[in-house]
């Protein structure tokens, strides 16, 4: 994003000049937009707003109210007009999703305490730029109060809103069900396209905006089984969109004007940097949250965001702002986001500085741990004490095992401590947590939860202080197998693949087949290492998973041999496999029962080959097998 900005600064017609400033790329820049929010609506979550209502509602819709008030009455006391005002003010009250987010994920802090209440504040920021999206171009196209105005605008986007849902969530899902059977990959991005664009289209000729339908769209579509697929599909057009978008931003910041207000720029950009993140630390400190977790949360929270541009780019098309105002404002939020990741990274000590309390509380914490773990020796550690983490206490229990759980849910911990359980408040991801659980002296430890980020820091953890210590890692699928295997653990659980041998080992037993049989099978598929598990064919049923599920992840394609097949009547070992990293599970011809080939075998006309790799090197190996250009290896070997 950054760099896209840049870009259009640079070369822009108040730069270089490289770039015109025209109608024509303007409206099509606003089309990045529309598919942003498209993309918000997909994500929005009804069930997930209504649990997480105290954050989201309490504190998020009070720091976006307060931060744009304030910021609107400083405005209007130092002359800028009130719709000038409301603007800079709503862009000010955004942070950014993309860096927040990509910060927490990166320091495993998405699902800590200040973690939880910076994405739920997030996520109501995302909500809160609809309406703001839908009041800019009221306050341009109309005369009035400003309390008129807002009024009317809202009171058409609740019709709208009311009238598309109404209507449309019984069209939508029998709609894609129709488009998803014809099986054609673009006719199913057309249909998103065309449902988009209609309905973007219908909000605007309703005196709103497109942004406001496309928001909708996202909405109705994501109540459907097709969501997964329709964000993959939907994401090149919006990212080079919004990429051309934050160009046309860039070329609308003036040089000249941004230098001769440098000063103003960074007396901006130190001041809301400041109250946003006292802001937000106070109302988070208000809604319940201890001292140094409710500064975390203010640091994290104190930059402006993406859609500051976006708000500030539809006041300037709209003639609400402009000038210098503009360039200042446009000027001081992109420092801050530049900013942004070096303070967030941060946010622990600064939280550690500033609060005394949160640092005895962490050394309480310890000391509990400590406490807890000093009489322990050959106990198992679980890290997380989710469902899973209980029912493995429960076996544990009944073996007389020790054991100690850690978890960084405060309400789970209070909860089966009440009851019990031996769980503690801890992170697992930190080695002075782990020592005073006494890992130098456990038996196990089990990573219960499925996290493969979290994982992997707590595997590194254990390999260099604690290297004897065998690990359990559970994980959904064999997705992320090898990695963890690779980073320590001593066996990775699959959920997915274990269901699917317990599922067999029924059916098997139910089948007269003798039960020492079926445990034999079942030891020798997990001493393979659920070999004969990996990949799977796909259809359309599994247009969901393909969507989320990693590219580099294996599956079973076949591939019929033709008369005309490049390979036929060679020997397999004549065909470069290793160059695309498939492997030949084995072959099917015509009457007989499917066989793994020898090097030597030769391919003939009808062969079935099922192949397994990743999709695009699948791609690959299907035109080996079929076209001499690529299938020939080298004349060496």
């Amino acid at each position: 994003m950054l760099a896209y900005f840049l870009v259009g600064f640079a070369l822009g017609p108040k730069t270089f000049g490289l770039l015109p400033d025209t109608e024509a790329n303007r409206s099509l820049a606003e089309f990045g937009i529309v598919f942003l929010m498209f993309s918000i609506g997909l994500e929005f979550s009804l069930p997930q707003l209504y649990a997480m209502r105290k954050t989201v509602l309490g504190l998020g819709g009070t720091q976006v109210a307060i931060t744009l008030l304030a910021v609107a009455l400083v405005c209007n006391f130092i002359g800028l007009s009130w719709p000038a005002a409301f603007v800079i003010g709503g862009a000010l009250a955004m942070s950014s999703t993309a860096i927040v987010s990509k910060m927490l994920v990166e320091g495993l802090e998405l699902n800590s305490r200040h973690g939880r209440l910076a994405i739920g504040v997030l996520l109501f920021q995302d909500l809160a730029v609809v309406p703001l999206l839908v009041l800019i171009p009221a306050l341009a196209n109309h005369t009035g109060t400003l309390g008129n105005i807002l009024g009317v605008s809202l009171l058409k986007a609740s019709v709208m809103l009311v009238l598309l849902f109404s209507v449309g969530k019984f069209l939508i899902n029998p709609w894609f069900n129709l488009v998803a059977r014809q099986r054609s990959h673009e006719l199913f991005v057309m249909n998103v396209l065309m449902v988009t664009l209609m309905l973007a289209y219908a909000t605007k000729v309703a005196g709103l905006s497109y942004a406001l339908g496309a928001f909708i769209a996202g909405m109705l579509i994501s109540e459907t089984r097709y969501r997964y697929q329709v964000e993959s599909d939907i994401a090149p057009f919006r990212d080079i969109l919004l990429g051309l978008f934050f160009i046309t931003v860039g070329m609308l910041l003036d040089l000249h004007a941004l230098m001769s207000n440098i000063g103003w720029v960074f007396v901006v950009l130190v001041a809301f940097v400041i109250f946003k993140a006292l802001l937000v630390a106070v109302l988070s400190r208000f809604f319940g949250a201890e001292a140094g977790v409710a500064i975390r949360t203010g640091v994290t929270l104190a930059q402006a965001g993406e859609f500051s541009f976006v708000i500030l780019a539809l006041g300037a098309d709209n003639d609400v702002l402009g000038g210098q105002a503009f360039n200042v404002i446009l000027a001081a939020s992109l420092l801050s986001m530049v900013i942004a990741p070096f303070i967030i990274k941060y946010n622990e000590r600064i939280g550690e500085k500033f609060s005394r309390s949160y640092v005895k509380n962490r050394e309480q914490q310890i000391n509990n741990i400590e406490a807890a773990g000093k009489d322990f020796s050959d106990h198992v550690i679980i890290c997380g004490f989710g469902r899973s983490g209980q029912y493995l206490a429960r076996f544990l229990s009944e073996e007389n095992i020790p054991f100690i759980a850690l978890d960084v849910d405060p309400a789970r911990v209070r909860e089966a401590g009440a009851a019990g359980e031996n769980v503690i408040y801890g992170d697992a991801g930190r080695r002075v947590v782990l020592d005073a659980a006494g890992a130098a002296r456990a038996k196990a430890l089990i990573i219960s939860y499925n996290d493969a980020p979290s994982a992997m820091k707590i595997l590194h953890l254990v390999q260099d202080n604690y290297p004897g210590l065998p690990v359990i890692v559970r994980t959904v699928d064999d997705s992320n197998m090898e990695e963890l295997r690779a980073a320590g653990a001593t066996e990775v659980v699959p959920e997915l693949l274990e269901g699917s041998l317990m599922l067999a080992s029924h059916a098997l037993v139910l089948l007269d087949v003798p039960l020492n049989r079926v445990v034999k099978r079942i030891r020798k598929f997990r001493e393979e290492r659920y070999k004969m598990f990996q990949g799977f064919f796909h259809g359309m049923s599994d247009i969901d998973q393909e969507a989320t599920e990693k590219a580099s992840q294996p599956r079973l394609y076949s591939v019929p041999i033709p008369a005309s097949a490049y390979c036929v009547g060679k020997r397999l070992k004549d065909i470069d496999f290793s160059k695309f990293t498939v492997e030949v599970k084995f072959i099917r011809r015509q009457t007989f029962k499917p066989f793994v080939p020898e090097p030597d075998f030769v391919f003939a006309e009808d062969d079935v080959v099922v192949l397994l790799g990743s999709q695009d090197s699948l791609v690959s190996a299907e035109k080996a097998l079929l076209s001499r250009s690529r299938g020939l290896k080298s004349s060496a070997a």
